[in-house]
């Protein structure tokens, strides 16, 4: 499946170092995952959690999830390591923490041919240089650290995250810009789904493509609030088939429901029908 169609509306991190949560993660309905070396791996798990990931992604069993390895930063003692380790690995993505130029990813795709590269966007100097991160020829997605991000501006919680809004447009923008996936930061409280849903319905309004996620519980909030709705599809098909008939006769808009429909509508409702059919696709 092309990056283009390729869903991730849910996108679960998993450690890397318990290889039961590795085992259970081929069942669970994710679209993508994230197997982190960093964050969920203490420092004197690092290099036997690299080994462990190794052998379970040698084990394969991960089906048509997009499979993404969170490495550790090159200011760490490990992170060069953990490259040189998924070399030739059957996974589809290698994805570097805090960065905050293009020069980095650089650094990366000198030492991983043949891999898309993935940038955490989670520091002031990232949301900054957004466009140019985003222009990399070898980067293909964003995951937004919501939660570094916050710490590094010092904002307090809020349930609408104004305070974070500027930094989240910004790579909205260059992610629209140049093609790029981007998908949400985490929703912390794994037992609110009713905070889950209203951050899944807000990232999906603005445009986000996915979530990350950090327990399997989140999995099926995120996957509906990602989708298009039975509503939303009909619509789409109603009016390719009302343009096309408008077309016909020689006009160049319809009318369906009572609003003006143009070719960017079409557009609009084609590349849902086909997010529609990639996801039925990926759930088989």
């Amino acid at each position: 499946m092309t990056q283009t169609l390729r869903p991730y509306r849910s996108v679960l991190y998993i450690p890397g170092s318990k290889d039961r949560a590795l085992d259970k993660a081929r069942g669970l309905p994710a679209d993508a995952i994230i197997f982190d070396l960093e964050d969920a791996v203490a420092p004197e798990a690092k290099v036997e959690a690299r080994a462990i990931l190794k052998a379970e992604l040698d084990k394969g069993g991960y089906g048509t999830r997009a499979k993404i390895v969170r490495i550790n930063g090159f200011d760490t003692t490990w992170g060069k390591d953990d490259v040189a380790a998924f070399v030739g690995a059957d996974i589809d993505a290698i994805l570097m923490p805090k960065v905050d130029n293009a020069a980095q990813l650089d650094e990366l795709a000198a030492l991983i041919p043949d891999v898309d590269l993935w940038a955490m966007m989670e520091t002031p100097l990232g949301m900054l240089n957004a466009a140019e991160i985003a222009a990399h020829p070898r980067l293909k997605g964003f995951v937004m650290g919501t939660n570094d991000l916050a710490k590094e501006l010092n904002t307090r919680f809020r349930a609408d995250r104004l305070p974070m809004m500027g930094g989240l447009h910004l790579c909205l923008l260059a992610a629209k810009a140049h093609g790029v996936t981007i998908v949400d930061g985490v929703y912390n409280a794994f037992k609110d789904d009713e905070g889950l849903k209203a951050e899944c319905d807000q990232g999906r309004d603005m445009g986000m493509d996915g979530k990350t996620l950090i327990h399997p519980a989140q999995l099926a909030i995120a996957n509906a609030a990602f989708a298009p709705s039975e509503a939303e599809i009909d619509l789409a098909r109603r009016q390719i088939e009302a343009f096309e008939a408008a077309e016909a006769e020689g006009q160049g808009v319809a009318v369906v429901d009572g609003k003006i429909v143009e070719n960017l509508h079409i557009v609009t409702a084609k590349a849902l029908l086909s997010k529609a059919e990639a996801i039925q696709a990926l759930e088989g």
